[in-house]
């Protein structure tokens, strides 16, 4: 069983690596480009990157700054497989279950990722359920679990959709009754 696992998430890390390899430059750049905007908008937010329009009471810990770039770098290649080829067709991963499902993971792990580098107590969610001291108790020693499960949804995510930019899942044949 752990050996069909490990077998299957090798051949999909192939597959995602044959993809980013076949990438024009002009993807490259739209990846650059939507990293970017992710990069600037969670710093923002989280005061990642010290603003004035937002502030943060409890100092970010070092951990903070890794996860934002490799969420965002995850997030911006994830924004890029949604751009059409220069083909004009459908990619093998536009397929609507796949595009659906990614989308979601996509969306989950960078909801994730702003809720785990944030300020404990300047999320409005958190005060709210655990007031300050819960906060800082119970939701602080928890970031880092979700940091863990952002990144694994965006990089999931991101793997499913360039794993579909080369392969096409043969769905089984459905039996006709006439």
């Amino acid at each position: 069983m752990a050996r069909n696992l490990q077998l299957r998430i090798g051949t999909q890390l192939r597959l995602a690596l044959q993809a980013i390899r076949q990438w024009s430059g002009k993807k490259w750049l739209w990846a650059a480009g939507f990293s970017a905007v992710f990069l600037v908008l969670m710093g923002a937010s989280t005061v990642l990157i010290p603003n004035q329009f937002f502030t943060r009471e409890i100092a970010a810990v070092w951990w903070n700054y890794p996860v934002w770039l490799f969420t965002s770098i995850a997030a911006g290649m994830l924004a890029a497989t949604y751009v059409r080829t220069p083909s004009g067709g459908e990619t093998a991963g536009e397929r609507r279950r796949d595009a659906t499902r990614s989308a979601r993971l996509g969306m989950a792990g960078g909801f994730l990722a702003w809720f785990a580098v944030g300020c404990p107590v300047c999320n409005k969610i958190a005060l709210l359920a655990l007031g300050y001291t819960g906060a800082l108790t119970w939701f602080a020693p928890f970031q880092p679990v979700l940091a863990g499960v952002a990144l694994v949804f965006t990089v999931g995510a991101l793997v499913v959709r360039l794993r579909g930019e080369v392969s096409c899942l043969v769905s089984r044949p459905e039996m006709v009754l006439a």
